[in-house]
């Protein structure tokens, strides 16, 4: 008798450009899983129904992708912690017939740069652009990490200021503060791009002399440098690195929740970024 497969997607809108399937495929094989994966582009209205749906019919978990991670804060039954921090979710669960939301996007970004990278994060000075969602999903495992400090930048000063205002309980030693792009005069020894805007060719008005010497992390990916991390190399980046390994790393995460197992992620990035 064939064993059914256990059944999980990722849901999106759009959808038709996401890795995960590839992605996760590569992580059911390597770890002998008998699982199937795929992606479901979802009309923007009909998250609820299309998620429950899902999981009516057998589904075990999910991937979220914009613009539904609030979508599916809402819909789970119960929050991690990390999934409360960040008030968003991109990973459903589904245990003992309660669905778990689960915020995996942190994790990631640790474990490439801290792990993979082996760039420093404990007493540094970061610097970040953007203030939106995927921030968010990133500024508590970045604040675990003891940075010396925390600068967060955005085109609206007040929507930093919203997240410095809202994270400063778990700062601690970290010191956590927020700047309009124009006020960037500073060097720093990390600078993370949390927008999308440079995969367009759009970039904040900065004094470039903060690229000098800073390792220069962009949370967006692309087949060829993104426009954020050729600036930071003309302009004397120590070291530069795109978001394709946090995609994977934060894809190991939820692999984690849904099976317990651990995949190893070195050569899925590799088969990923030659397949681009």
């Amino acid at each position: 008798m064939t064993k059914l497969k256990a059944r999980y997607a990722v849901f999106g809108n759009p959808v038709e450009h996401s890795k995960s399937p590839d992605i996760h495929q590569q992580f059911a094989e390597q770890t002998q899983q008998a699982m199937c994966y795929e992606k479901k582009l979802v009309p923007v209205d009909a998250f609820d129904t299309a998620a429950q749906a899902f999981f009516d019919d057998g589904g075990l978990g999910l991937n979220i992708t914009v613009p539904f991670k609030l979508a599916a804060y809402h819909f789970a039954a119960q929050l991690t912690e990390r999934a409360k921090t960040a008030g968003a979710v991109n990973t459903l669960i589904k245990k003992d017939d309660i669905i778990i939301g689960d915020n995996t996007d942190g994790c990631g970004l640790l474990r490439d740069i801290r792990d993979n990278l082996q760039w420093p994060l404990a007493q540094q000075n970061i610097l970040i652009f953007g203030a939106g969602g995927a921030v968010r999903g990133i500024l508590a495992p970045l604040l675990a990490a003891k940075p010396q400090s925390i600068t967060i930048a955005n085109r609206t000063p007040e929507k930093a200021q919203a997240l410095v205002t809202q994270f400063q309980s778990l700062a601690n030693s970290t010191a956590l503060s927020s700047l309009a792009y124009a006020a960037l005069n500073e060097q720093y020894e990390l600078i993370i791009n949390g927008t999308s805007a440079s995969l367009v060719g759009q970039l904040p008005a900065v004094n470039a002399l903060i690229y000098q010497q800073a390792y220069c992390y962009d949370m967006m990916y692309s087949k060829g440098e993104t426009a954020f991390l050729q600036q930071a190399n003309e302009h004397g980046a120590q070291a530069t690195a795109d978001g394709l390994g946090m995609l994977v790393e934060q894809a190991a995460e939820s692999f984690y929740q849904w099976r317990q197992l651990r995949p190893v992620t070195e050569s899925v990035v590799s088969s990923i970024r030659d397949a681009m």
